[in-house]
Parts: structure tokens; C-alpha cells; sequence
């Protein structure tokens, strides 16, 4: 069974895996977006834009705000923590690998002698 962060990250790496979501998440980074301005910007129905930001809802990336008949999105950037804690444990792998790199290729150059 996973852990509640295994299932969060899952739901956050689900909803951030189409683009077409990455894309609407960027509108409420700008400003809060009512749910209706969202389906002018994509090539698809209100329902299936809906389906996507009931998605990022899930991941806990939008909060929607129901005023009367109105729905209004935001970002909920600290979604976003967890992830970002997650990706920091590689990159101190990547780093040290990289500068492995470095070191080899400057090695290979010492020996190789001017050009």
C-alpha cells in the first residue's frame, strides 16, 4: 500500500504530466481564472477542460471556489512542495555526476596534450 506522500506525489506527477493541464495551471499562476475562461484557451469542450482541473483539484495544484453559478480557480503553489523535496534528492545526484564529468573530460584533455 503507498504512503500518503507516495500517493501524493502520484496524484502531482499524474496531473502534471499532460500538457494540456501544465497549460491551465499556468493561467491561475497569473491570476485566479473563473472555470468558464479556461475553455477558450484549449481546442475541446468546457467538460473535458473541466475533467482537467477536477484533476489538478485532486493533486491539491487549484483550489475552485464556487460563487453562485461561478468557479473560481486558483494556484495552490505549496502542491508544489512536495514534489520540488522529492527532485532535490536527485539533484545532488546529477551534480555529483556531472562534476565526475567534468573532472574525466578535463582528465582526457591533460592527457591528450594541446591541440
Amino acid at each position: 500500500m503507498a504512503s500518503s506522500t507516495e500517493a501524493t506525489l502520484d496524484a502531482l506527477f499524474h496531473a502534471l504530466a499532460d500538457p494540456t493541464r501544465r497549460a491551465i495551471l499556468r493561467m491561475p499562476a497569473e491570476r485566479p481564472h473563473g472555470l468558464g475562461e479556461f475553455a477558450p484557451a484549449f481546442p475541446m469542450s468546457s467538460v473535458a477542460v473541466s475533467k482537467h482541473v477536477r484533476t489538478l483539484e485532486a493533486a491539491g495544484l487549484v483550489t475552485r471556489q464556487v460563487q453562485g453559478r461561478s468557479h473560481l480557480c486558483r494556484l495552490e503553489p505549496m502542491a508544489l512542495v512536495a514534489a520540488h523535496r522529492w527532485l532535490q534528492a536527485y539533484e545532488v545526484f546529477w551534480t555529483q555526476r556531472l562534476d565526475a564529468l567534468e573532472d574525466l573530460l578535463a582528465e582526457m584533455k591533460r592527457k591528450a596534450g594541446p591541440p
